[in-house]
């Protein structure tokens, strides 16, 4: 049996990835593809509970150092625990978020320094990189008010300046254009239908014939 593919979706808060991520799983599902959806951070009981740590708001501060390790502790635990087996199987794995996020946000964002996050990357990914991943890029503005907009309270990365996410957004870019070969730059500023018709359309060399 052939190895599962392995796709990641990107961007900012309000970019869409929940969205699009279902819409790619079901048209997959439709070509016969067994595919599981996920999400970082979390994914598995356990690195739900990681996430609930990170995510949450409270009394507490978090260094970013302290983000950083809780992040690459969950994402060991989704590896471990259902990513890599998934792709063993044949599955194809669509996750909403993954190492870029890492990058953009504890390294972009928070000014973390990318050596520490590349060997902590190595460490837990063990050379296991996305087979493709679709970065939804939207103006900062334009994401943060669909934010806002959810039923649900937010989270901790929600209160953060907008001059925090437009590190983040340039991160994102900036890892994209490293990485063309890897990386669709997708704009999610329009219509949900053309952002999926657009996702599909980056998935079309790497579908099965």
């Amino acid at each position: 049996m052939s190895r599962g593919r392995f796709i990641t979706l990107e961007g900012i808060e309000g970019a869409g990835k929940s969205t699009v991520a279902k819409a790619l799983a079901a048209e997959l599902g439709r070509h016969g593809i067994d595919v599981v959806l996920t999400r970082e951070p979390g994914g598995t009981p356990l690195a739900e509970r990681v996430r609930e740590l990170v995510l949450a708001r409270g009394t507490e501060s978090v260094d970013p150092v302290a983000e950083l390790l809780l992040m690459m502790a969950a994402r060991s635990l989704h590896l471990a625990n259902l990513i890599r087996p998934a792709l063993a199987r044949g599955s194809w794995v669509i996750c909403d978020r993954f190492t870029d996020a890492t990058r953009a946000y504890q390294g972009a964002g928070r000014g973390l320094d990318a050596t520490l996050i590349e060997t902590l990357a190595a460490a837990v990914q063990r050379g296991l990189e996305p087979d493709r991943t679709l970065l939804l890029d939207v103006p900062v503005d334009v994401g943060l008010a669909r934010a806002h907009q959810r039923a649900h309270g937010g989270d901790r990365f929600e209160d953060e300046t907008r001059r925090f996410f437009e590190r983040v957004r340039a991160g994102y870019l900036e890892l994209a254009r490293a990485a063309p070969g890897r990386c669709r730059v997708i704009d999610a500023s329009v219509d949900a239908p053309a952002v999926i018709a657009t996702a599909l359309g980056a998935l079309s060399d790497i579908m099965p014939a």
